[in-house]
């Protein structure tokens, strides 16, 4: 008996053994295959980077900068691999597919920045025909390279199908428990990582993964970034899709009664719109006093306000209402459509005026790349950019051009030109932060309950706000003096960054605006003030609250022109809504509409604004014959 127990002890020791044995072995196998699997996605990063960036320098300095997330990006492959590997089964047949998919639109940015000195956004696929135009201009550029992509693509296909299928009959398997293993690691992480990703979000940890959204200057966003994220970055805006009922009939149908462009029953005068930085009145915030008041001739001359779909940033957002009559409530959450849509000549203020014979300049005095606004003002149809690079040195305020400065710059290019101008510019002097030392003096007195800190800040922007309004009054003041008629439109583009300011006042509940919730709550954080004048009639008066959208409504019938869009469309538009945002609608007499786009039903009016938008954006433009003719002309003439 006691041989067959001691018999029985050391056969379950010795099974015992091997159970250790083989779990140990598994063990050190997984670890192996999740190493090689590391090793993958830090080859393919590292490929991609080389690819996008033609540099073997850059691509080292791109790893070891500890600032830029290039170990974030390995990370996130390296988790899709192993998603990847789980769902088939197969250990590493991921990088089979994943590495097609990462290699090929790297190498299409490398092509697109070599032609069109931009990299490649998921949007660009919104405009395959275009890209399909270019190809002919492409292969007869470079030959031999369109050869070898041609044969580089058919070889890459007949090697990918060979490894697919070398692949599913060698490597090794997944057992079930290894499956759901990496699927239990890989996917909630990834989606937490996806989470974090929304750049109108602040995000802690994505601050710490060194992601940071760099959204007014693409080309440093991909620099920094790396390809693949900030690729990702961009993409929720590449879902644009055709508005349910969109097709040419939609478009014949929208009743409107036929106005033909550029009526006017007085002699064409001269029209300046300047969008002022952060312009806004600081006079609003409870338990604070300013003295004197910052913005007197604002306050004696203004209209209304325009109800901006931005806050404390975006100006291109804002920027594109007011030149093109569309608006941001149609097109996907988050998008910036100086950044991702506009690719073709898109009918504007700018093209307008050109075909009724007047000069039309955009005026900002910092650089052109800066939210791609020399590439889209050639879009709009302005046949010059006076940009940084390109004007006089301006005296600064802080690190910005003043106010003052671009006033004068904007009177010397005036007193040039002998036609009539349409003037738009963009002021730079009161963009955040404000830091205490940027005036030598600051003139306007902050008195109440505020920390220091808040109080230097406020008194900085307050006296930001007196030279804009100084520097408007100097503008008035030549205008007066002129005998041509000089219409004068002045706006906010957004509230300012004030951070603490708003808080420790009551003004806000938070540091930033909400984007959406009760009317007079999203009044008191998006409203900026807007003054209509000319010299001839003076300020307009009651105009109330309106969208950017709808200023070029407002400056055409100032001028006194009409127009089968700007002033017809958006006229009869007007005559129901002040305000159009994503959110909220505003009626003509002040009554608000909470999540119209989620109604049953939208508005007729609202349906066709959004077709004509979509039309001439993205679609087959339809309306172009009968909205946009002068447009069309214009551009056929190769203006």
């Amino acid at each position: 008996m006691a041989r067959i127990d001691s018999a029985v002890s050391s056969s379950q020791v010795y099974a015992d053994g091997q159970g250790s044995s083989a779990r140990y072995t598994r063990t050190l196998s997984g670890v192996r295959s999740a190493l090689f699997t590391l090793l993958i996605a830090i080859a393919l990063v590292f490929t991609v980077e080389l690819i996008v960036r033609w540099s073997w320098p850059d691509t080292v300095a791109y790893f070891t900068d500890p600032m830029r997330p290039a170990w974030t990006t390995v990370a996130v492959f390296f988790l899709a691999l192993l998603g990847v590997d789980a769902l088939f089964g197969r250990e590493h047949k991921a990088a089979l597919l994943v590495a097609p998919l990462a290699v090929v639109p790297a190498f299409i940015s490398q092509q697109k920045q070599v032609f069109l000195s931009d990299p490649l956004y998921p949007t660009d696929f919104l405009f395959g025909r275009q890209i399909m135009e270019l190809m002919p201009v492409l292969v007869k550029d470079r030959p031999w390279t369109a050869v070898g992509i041609v044969a580089g693509l058919i070889a890459a296909t007949v090697v990918s199908i060979i490894l697919l299928r070398y692949a599913w009959q060698n490597f090794p398997r997944l057992t079930r428990w290894e499956r759901l293993a990496r699927i239990a690691f890989a996917l909630p992480l990834l989606v937490a990582f996806w989470n974090i990703m929304d750049y109108n979000q602040f995000s802690w940890v994505r601050d710490r993964l060194r992601v940071i959204p760099i959204m007014w200057d693409q080309t440093e966003n991909y620099r920094h970034n790396g390809f693949a994220l900030a690729f990702a970055i961009n993409l929720p805006m590449a879902n644009v899709n055709a508005p349910a009922g969109y097709m040419a009939d939609a478009i014949d149908r929208i009743p409107v009664k036929p106005l033909p462009a550029g009526t006017t029953h007085r002699g064409k005068p001269d029209v300046i719109v300047l969008m002022s930085e952060s312009l806004w009145d600081p006079t609003r915030l409870p338990k604070v006093k300013l003295t004197p008041d910052p913005m007197p001739t604002i306050r004696e001359l203004q209209g209304g306000d325009v109800f901006s779909p931005e806050f404390g940033g975006m100006t291109a957002n804002v920027e594109f209402e007011a030149l093109t009559g569309f608006s941001n409530a149609f097109l996907p959450y988050g998008s910036i459509p100086y950044q991702q849509y506009i690719r073709n000549p898109i009918p504007s203020l700018a093209t307008f005026f050109r075909s009724e014979g007047y000069v039309s300049r955009a005026i900002h005095p910092f650089q052109g790349w800066f939210w791609n606004r020399t590439a889209v003002y050639k879009s709009f149809g302005f046949d010059m950019f006076r940009s940084e690079e390109n004007m006089p040195p301006m005296q600064k305020r802080g690190i910005f051009a003043s106010d003052e400065s671009l006033t004068k710059e904007i009177i010397r290019q005036a007193d040039e030109v002998e036609d009539p101008f349409f003037f738009f510019a963009v002021t730079l002097q009161g963009h955040g932060p404000y830091e205490t030392n940027r005036y030598a003096k600051n003139t306007i007195k902050v008195e109440g309950d505020l920390p220091e800190a808040d109080r230097r800040v406020l008194a900085t922007y307050a006296q930001g706000v007196k030279e804009a309004d100084d520097s408007l009054k100097m503008l008035m003041d030549w205008a007066k003096e002129r005998d041509r008629e000089t219409i004068i439109v002045l706006f906010g583009d957004h509230l300012p960054p004030l951070n603490s300011v708003y808080t420790n006042t009551g003004y806000m509940k938070g540091f930033t605006a909400e984007r959406k919730g009760p009317k007079d709550q999203m009044k008191a954080e998006h409203e900026t003030p807007l003054v209509v004048w000319s010299n001839k009639t003076g300020p307009k008066k009651d105009i109330g609250t309106i969208s950017p959208a709808f200023l070029s409504y407002q400056v055409l019938k100032q001028a006194g022109y009409e127009h089968p869009y700007y002033t017809a469309f958006l006229g009869k538009v007007y005559d129901h809504y002040r305000v159009l945002d994503r959110y909220m609608l505003i009626r003509k007499n002040g009554k608000e509409v909470a999540d119209w786009q989620r109604q049953p039903k939208i508005p007729a009016s609202l349906r066709d604004y959004r077709f004509l938008q979509h039309d001439m954006m993205f679609g087959k433009r339809y309306s172009t014959e009968r909205f946009f003719k002068s447009h069309a002309e214009l551009y056929s003439a190769g203006l």
